[in-house]
């Protein structure tokens, strides 16, 4: 089965029409990205979490203890950024840091209760963003997307993107 995405028509407007809005698969990603964000920040500060904090506790609960390379590599940031973003998590109680048993100068990273309590706290606000974003989608479409989108982040992972 060949699937295809669909671009934005290079067909020319009406006279009086309005330019045209892109429509390619990346512009529409990266506008979800931009509108998800933008309503999580907004959910979170009051909780006293950024969009990244977030997404680190969330990876420590999955993954449980993790070194600071893992933790950069799983949230998409810069080692520096990630060593920060350590730092401020633990300076509120919410992760906790050891020596790793088998290497002297890894330290490995994980959520502490305080951590785990904020995390739930913070999936509620995000369960909430996910189910408006979702409202027009029954449970078998959203699992299709899910499938997709992962499918399409594996699809540019392994040709080294």
């Amino acid at each position: 089965m060949t699937r295809k995405f669909f671009m934005a028509s290079k067909k020319q407007a009406g006279p009086g029409a309005g330019p045209q809005k892109p429509s390619g698969v990346a512009y529409l990603i990266g506008r979800l990205d931009h509108v998800l964000n933008k309503r999580m920040r907004d959910a979170l500060a009051p909780i006293g979490l950024t969009v990244p904090h977030y997404t680190a506790l969330s990876v420590f609960r999955s993954l449980g203890s993790i070194s600071n390379a893992q933790l950069a590599e799983r949230t998409m940031v810069s080692p520096q950024s990630a060593n920060e973003m350590v730092k401020a998590l633990e300076a509120k109680g919410w992760i906790g840091r050891a020596p790793d048993p088998s290497h002297g100068r890894i330290i490995q990273i994980s959520l502490t209760e305080a951590g785990e309590e904020v995390l739930r706290r913070c999936d509620g606000e995000v369960a909430a963003i996910e189910r408006l974003m979702f409202h027009d989608m029954g449970e078998e479409e959203q699992a299709l997307l899910y499938r997709q989108l992962r499918a399409a982040v594996r699809s540019l992972s392994l040709h080294g993107i």
